[in-house]
């Protein structure tokens, strides 16, 4: 009986969360750059800019609740959810409605922790789950009862950040099983120093940013993508598109690539793809122009894999929520659907290519609506970018601002329901 009124009561906090917060995730990468998980919050506008992240990600029993109302487990795919909970929650039996493979428990505890919190922890621990320890600070009082029983240690750079202090917190845990999580990462080379030190996991949006330089030199393969995205753009000859393939085999892999994988970025098409011209019939120009915008994103390395580019999936991620909020407004107008999400991706180009919005768009032809969003954040289609750039930046504050300037039913719980369905899209589990 106590289950199933734990289940109710998340139930209900679950439907007021999705009205009242935002769901917000931060991507978690592994060593090699991918996408490992995300950490999921909820956050709302009115909570004091001074709450800390205990308050802000310590809503354990409506996170729980909502990640099983979104089907969360389908929408992260391989992806872990890292989930904070706090003591109050970590004492009840409603954690438990969780899949212990796909979840990851981050312990947010103040001081030392009591008896009956250790006896939990191992239950649970028992029970298949994987426990994180919150705000590393060094062997103590604290971190000293909870380090055989954890799997993951955080620490976090924004308070960590000095070489010495990093070095002496992640030696302290060199022979124990544990991975470390290296939260607040701002650049490569923090990343690459961590990495150095024995850091598993990374969290942060170095991925996602880039030094913005004006008149920095397009490579030749970014270049040849460019033309590719105004050859198709223009509706020329297919043997004109096909003729600029040639000229370049291993850009000719990757488009094969990322057409053969849209089952897995949303498309439920196996129908393998084996030229040119089969890719271009069976996707459709204004398709394969998305793909072509999508691979401007993929990693430099021509042997990679591009559908596991973490600022790939960012931009398609992005691109999806823009299709899906359009869809939500105007859903016989396809046209504008489609220009939202050729305006989510090309907004991640500065980040891929190192230039200003400005320069990039001097290069490629696209519609006056994708124009004006992409440069002046005008228009609908401007709007919804601003929107999901702050959502993206986890700016609770902003977003409320902005609802409130988008014409229609759009609310909190709109772009929470249309992160589940883009994430489920994302992973190859929905339309």
């Amino acid at each position: 009986m106590k289950h199933a009124a734990d289940t109710r009561d998340a139930q209900a906090m679950t439907d007021n969360a999705l009205q009242n917060a935002f769901l917000f995730r931060q991507p978690i990468l592994n060593r090699q750059q991918e996408i490992a998980g995300y950490q999921l919050s909820f956050r709302s506008g009115e909570e004091l800019a001074d709450a800390g992240d205990y308050g802000l990600r310590g809503a354990g029993a409506p996170l729980c609740a909502a990640y099983s109302e979104l089907g969360m487990q389908g929408a992260l795919g391989n992806s872990l959810a890292f989930i904070g909970i706090d003591t109050d929650f970590l004492q009840q039996e409603a954690i438990e409605l969780l899949p212990p493979k796909a979840v990851v428990l981050e312990l947010l505890l103040d001081g030392v922790p009591e008896a009956k919190i250790l006896t939990r922890c191992r239950k649970l621990v028992e029970r298949g789950y994987s426990l994180a320890l919150t705000s590393y600070q060094g062997i103590d009082d604290r971190s000293r009862p909870l380090l055989p029983l954890v799997a993951v240690i955080e620490i976090d750079l924004r308070h960590d950040a000095d070489d010495g202090r990093l070095e002496d917190l992640a030696g302290s845990l060199r022979h124990l099983p544990v991975r470390l999580l290296a939260q607040g990462v701002e650049s490569r080379e923090q990343m690459e120093r961590c990495r150095g030190l024995g850091f598993a996991l990374f969290q942060g949006r170095h991925f996602a940013r880039a030094e913005i330089v004006s008149g920095r030199r397009l490579s030749a393969a970014h270049a040849t993508l460019i033309r590719l995205c105004n050859l198709v753009g223009r509706d020329v000859d297919t043997a004109l598109i096909e003729d600029a393939f040639k000229h370049e085999p291993a850009l000719t892999l990757n488009l094969l690539r990322i057409v053969n994988s849209v089952g897995r970025l949303g498309n439920r098409s196996t129908q393998p793809v084996t030229s040119l011209r089969h890719a271009i019939t069976l996707l459709g120009r204004r398709q394969l122009q998305r793909w072509l915008s999508l691979l401007l994103l993929a990693p430099g390395d021509e042997t990679a894999d591009p559908t596991r580019s973490p600022l790939l999936q960012v931009a398609a991620l992005r691109g999806r929520m823009m299709e899906l909020l359009i869809e939500a407004q105007k859903p016989r107008d396809h046209k504008l659907a489609d220009l939202a999400f050729i305006t989510g991706i090309l907004s991640m180009m500065p980040s891929a290519l190192g230039l200003p919005i400005e320069e990039i768009l001097e290069q490629i032809a696209v519609e006056r609506e994708v124009d004006l969003a992409l440069r002046e954040h005008e228009g609908r289609l401007g709007r919804i970018l601003a929107l999901l750039e702050c959502f993206d930046n986890d700016d609770a504050a902003c977003c409320d601002r902005l609802l409130a300037t988008i014409p229609g039913s759009f609310d909190r719980q709109t772009l929470n329901t249309g992160l589940s369905a883009a994430l489920h899209w994302l992973n190859g589990n929905g339309d």
